[in-house]
């Protein structure tokens, strides 16, 4: 909880005042259509590309693999599904980056790792059929 409280103040504030300079230079009408359209947009490769996954996934398991890999990859999709639903330039950036294969990739050792952590640790726990 301690790591999420400040980002959950400094990210709002920093978004409206990046949306309140994009509405002085652009003007209030572009800043606007531009916030709809990066939302609409980015929804949109979201939701293709989990469908991929989603495929991915049920073809993993039919063929009796752990579809680890595709998990995290659905993990991250969902997650920039919901940056880019949230209105603001910066959280429409990063649910992009998180729809890049190259960026994701990347994210998902780092994920792997917190995961791997957090089980060795006991504070997740496995449970094996």
């Amino acid at each position: 909880m301690r790591y999420i409280l400040l980002p959950l103040i400094l990210i709002p504030a920093i978004e409206i005042a990046v949306l309140l300079l994009a509405g002085k230079a652009l003007g209030v009408a572009v800043t606007f259509l531009l916030i709809i359209l990066t939302g609409v947009f980015g929804v949109y490769i979201a939701k293709r590309q989990g469908i991929e996954v989603m495929k991915k996934v049920q073809m993993e398991t039919r063929r009796g693999e752990m579809p680890g890999d595709s998990m995290l990859d659905g993990v991250c999709i969902f997650i920039a599904g919901i940056f880019l639903v949230l209105p603001g330039f910066i959280s429409d950036f990063i649910g992009i980056l998180l729809l890049i294969p190259f960026i994701r990739n990347k994210l998902k050792i780092i994920l792997y790792h917190f995961l791997r952590r957090r089980i060795n640790h006991g504070n997740i726990k496995v449970i094996k059929w």
